[in-house]
């Protein structure tokens, strides 16, 4: 048997540098199968990355709504999600990433919405949803007036969300196209104009909501602005 201080048998295998670790290799220069010394790291699934980001989306959108954006520091954030900073932001590269994420979220969910049922259904939902006085309503209203205040402060912000906000009127404007062609939709008013009228109105709503005033006779309202849209 070769003694263990013999230089011979210390280079009958050795390991070399390579970019993920370290490699074994034979003295021949014969490559050692990497799984015979190394063992394999669990990977996450893509369904546990998208669950967890969605786990994340969900509390900032809370503490962005409760704190505002500037009062949802790091420290809240990690409170509010149970993690670390590094654990969120290795899902979203900074706050105002994370801050647009929760926005675009909330956006693409509206335009989808829009697109299925109308902007004066999507309001009549969150009707009853705050009436129940739902915690992620709350939220969601609280988000939403935070993109407004930075639209008016903020021009980068701005510019990055003009696509967004592009997307729920466009969304708006084609179910209204839908229902003038089915003959239910007024004709004497461009399709433009009721768009805005319309946006008009959830924007409205969305402030009334939002800074704690109670319903009231908003399902009444509702009703009135869905009549004017309507081919009497």
């Amino acid at each position: 048997m070769a003694d263990a201080a013999d230089p011979a048998a210390r280079r009958t295998r050795s390991q070399v540098p390579i970019s993920q670790g370290w490699q074994a290799v034979r003295t021949d220069c014969k490559p050692v199968n990497p799984r015979d010394t190394i063992e394999a790291v669990p990977r996450v699934s893509q369904d546990q990355l998208d669950a967890r980001r969605h786990e994340i989306l969900a509390a900032a959108r809370g503490c962005f709504a409760r704190f505002g954006y500037e009062g949802a520091t790091v420290r809240r954030l990690e409170e509010a999600t149970g993690l670390s900073r590094g654990a969120i932001f290795h899902h979203f590269r900074d706050k105002e990433s994370l801050f647009l994420a929760v926005a675009e979220d909330d956006a693409a969910a509206m335009a989808e919405t829009v697109a299925r049922n109308g902007l004066v259904q999507v309001m009549r939902d969150l009707l009853e949803r705050a009436g129940n006085s739902d915690g992620d309503t709350a939220g969601w209203l609280g988000s939403q007036l935070e993109v407004s205040r930075r639209l008016r402060t903020d021009p980068a912000f701005a510019k990055r969300w003009a696509e967004r906000s592009a997307a729920i009127a466009e969304a708006t404007r084609e179910r209204l196209e839908r229902q003038r062609e089915a003959g239910v939709l007024r004709d004497d008013i461009p399709v433009g104009v009721l768009t805005q009228f319309l946006e008009l109105a959830y924007d409205g709503m969305v402030l009334h909501l939002a800074t704690g005033r109670p319903p009231g006779e908003l399902s009444r309202v509702l009703d009135l602005v869905e009549e004017a849209v309507r081919r009497s």
